[in-house]
């Protein structure tokens, strides 16, 4: 047992083990994201020749059922006991293996359909699309809620973020790296500049080697990772605690819940469709080659990987809302500069890389405050995860939906209408995404409290982990004169630690150290009369 005078920030601090292995577990997820996010409306529409309204028909299911199935996942995830494994991990394991088995049908065409009619052929890729999603979701909320669990401190959280992120970049600019190569070997095509069925070939490899790649690195993250046994503490709370797995309808009475979501929501949006439809304006805004839709979207993120280098040190400097703010500031000024970009201009290349800058710093930063929202809550921190997953998903699958309907039918208006795209849809998200910060900011910075017959001050970062006296009189209290409960706001108060029978002597001080594998901290106990059970 650790000393009482030892650090709790010694006690708990990551190994570069596990923040390395940690960055490595959710690179199959990103590989194939980046290819499905990227390349997905395209292949659809000039490889296996659907139409735009069916190619995203196509995505807005795979949205659809990831938004659907990712919550209840995550509710089943949180009541996981916990197995010798690691809970988190046996789930990311599963998923990482449907993953794996699903994701290659979707970018190949379909296996001996010969002159089948498109909508048999729309039907068959459904159910893999369905299996992809559900494994891409399990995967991705295990992973998430593994950061709660692993990180005590916000540096290691942030650093967790930072490092995750850094991955998924790296793993976009992988994926871009491989289709440059496999399209740019490709010399049967009719038209060198354009993608055609001729090109399917080129796809088939470019996920097979995603598919390998990214099990290597599954691989190295359960061998590396060694998940945490979750304190005694939960298994005490009641249902009127957010500690309780079974209780996580609490969330929806903390305020910062909402903002958060639609934070995330918008930088989700911004990212994602701007990944989606960069290939689009690339071929037909900007009459680039097709090369350029594998060489723009690396630029992109290989700007963002080196931006999320300084995410760490600006954190420090000006705070979380701080480089929120910064980000949007520069999604604002890459759309106006997008709207008024000539075809066939050098100044592309420096779009490329305020997107990715813009991007990185946002998705970093929602990320992270996400772990702070959840907190010591890790009990349901899947849940939270998988309610931020539901409103990404639903809301890029029904707005890609929308574009893809809109489509004009008028021959070579797809020019102005990606335009159109890339500037008001991702404009719009920042705004809302920064009216909803300003919110956030107008809120009170301390709430009181009265506890007995003193009052004591908080501020509001520590509402999520705050912990109340069950009692004025009797309870482990903490140095601060808090005890185990956490705050439930607008409600009652209740404490889930189990009621303690005392016998001992009036003005007896006693200390209990509490050493539950993830906490040690010391709790006095002032007793000015004994308790009967």
């Amino acid at each position: 047992m650790a000393s009482i005078g030892t650090p709790l920030k010694e006690l708990n601090a990551l190994s570069w083990r596990t923040r390395i292995c940690y960055s490595f577990g959710h690179i199959l997820n990103d590989l194939c994201a980046a290819t499905w996010f990227t390349y997905l409306l395209i292949y659809m529409k000039n490889i296996v020749q659907f139409s735009s309204a069916a190619a995203g028909t196509l995505l807005l299911l795979g949205q659809i059922f990831d938004a659907v199935f990712t919550p209840f996942v995550a509710f089943e995830m949180d009541k996981t006991r916990n197995w010798k494994y690691g809970s988190r991990k046996n789930w990311h394991l599963a998923g990482s293996v449907v993953l794996a088995s699903a994701f290659p049908f979707v970018f190949n065409l379909c296996i001996r359909c010969g002159n089948a009619e498109h909508w048999a052929m729309f039907f068959y890729y459904v159910p893999f699309i369905f299996l992809l999603q559900l494994g891409w979701g399990c995967a991705q909320i295990s992973h998430l809620s593994l950061i709660p669990e692993l990180a005590d401190s916000l540096h290691d959280k942030c650093e967790l973020n930072a490092g995750r992120y850094a991955a998924t970049v790296a793993s976009n600019i992988f994926v871009f790296i491989i289709t440059w190569i496999m399209l740019d070997s490709g010399k049967e095509a009719s038209d060198p500049n354009q993608l055609s069925t001729s090109d399917a070939t080129a796809f088939m490899y470019v996920v097979f080697i995603v598919v390998g790649v990214g099990l290597f690195f599954v691989t190295i993250f359960h061998i590396g990772v060694k998940e945490r046994p979750r304190d005694a503490s939960h298994e005490f709370a009641t249902k009127s605690s957010r500690r309780s797995a079974s209780n996580w309808v609490m969330w929806f009475k903390v305020p910062l819940f909402y903002q958060t979501a639609i934070m995330y929501m918008c930088v989700r949006l911004i990212v994602n469709i701007t990944q989606v439809y960069i290939p689009m304006y690339t071929l037909e805004t900007l009459h680039l080659t097709k090369d350029k839709i594998a060489i723009m979207p690396l630029i992109v993120y290989v700007s963002g990987f080196v931006s999320t280098f300084l995410s760490k040190p600006l954190n420090k400097y000006i705070g979380r809302k701080g480089v929120f703010l910064c980000g949007l500031i520069t999604i604002f000024a890459v759309c106006i500069w997008m709207w008024f970009l000539p075809p066939r201009n050098a100044q592309v290349y420096g779009v490329s890389v305020l997107i990715g800058v813009g991007g990185s710093t946002l998705l970093v930063t929602a990320l992270t405050m996400l772990a702070d929202l959840i907190g010591e809550n890790v009990e349901t921190g899947a849940f939270v995860y998988g309610a931020m997953s539901f409103m990404d998903k639903m809301s890029n699958g029904i707005v890609v939906q929308i574009i893809q309907a809109l489509y004009p039918k008028k021959p070579n208006a797809g020019g102005f209408y990606y335009k159109q795209i890339m500037v008001f849809v991702a404009g719009t998200a920042a705004l809302v995404a920064l009216i909803t910060l300003l919110t956030t900011l107008r809120k009170k910075s301390t709430d009181h409290i009265i506890q007995g017959s003193g009052q004591k001050s908080i501020s509001t970062d520590d509402e999520r982990q705050c912990l109340l006296p069950s009692s004025s009189e009797h309870s482990l209290t903490t140095s601060l004169g808090y005890s185990w409960s956490l705050l439930h706001l607008k409600g009652p108060l209740t404490p889930y630690e189990p009621f303690i029978s005392h016998s001992q002597p009036e003005n007896t001080d006693e200390t209990i150290q509490l050493n539950s594998g993830r906490q040690h901290q010391d709790y006095s106990v002032n007793e000015s009369r004994s308790i009967a059970s």
